[in-house]
């Protein structure tokens, strides 16, 4: 069952995955094994595929490295709850297929290490039994993590979905 990651306020795109393990720096198929480096030592390690993490306001800001969030996702993390995000942030989760959710609400109630389940197309979140509503991802969203990610559904289809 996947778990929460939880992790406070301004959690930067440095703290997901610090500069010096850019995939530049360390190579493309091993930069993803320092997400959280400084914050959770053992995120990379420990995370399973399908896992969650939630985050508190402005989420994601700093830099707009796309490396961070692909670390994220080549670590199978499948979405993020967040009460806010920054802007560019927002977009690259998008583009590479991690379901950014808001929600004051359900940030407040989960805890770090809970077991839950989170249906993606109704936005419907579940832990032990209770249940959260989230607004559920747009349809274009939907169509295109049918492919892995909209980058991935445009390289497959020449258009984005909608068009």
């Amino acid at each position: 069952m996947p778990r929460v990651w939880k992790f406070g306020d301004q959690i930067n795109t440095d703290d997901i995955l610090p500069g010096k393990y850019a995939p530049f720096m360390v190579g493309e198929d091993r930069f993803h094994l320092y997400a959280f480096a400084h914050l959770r030592p053992e995120f990379a390690k420990e995370v399973r595929p399908g896992d969650i993490l939630v985050f508190g306001r402005n989420a994601g800001l700093g830099s707009s490295r796309e490396y961070a969030p692909e670390a994220l996702k080549r670590l199978g993390v499948r979405a993020i709850i967040a009460k806010s995000y920054a802007r560019i942030f927002f977009r690259n989760l998008v583009n590479l297929g991690i379901v950014p959710f808001e929600s004051e609400e359900v940030v407040d109630a989960l805890e770090d290490g809970d077991e839950v389940e989170l249906d993606l197309e109704s936005g419907v979140l579940t832990r032990g039994e209770e249940r959260f509503a989230l607004r559920p991802p747009p349809p274009f969203l939907l169509e295109a993590l049918k492919e892995g990610s909209l980058l991935d559904y445009y390289k497959k289809h020449g258009r984005f979905p909608g068009e």
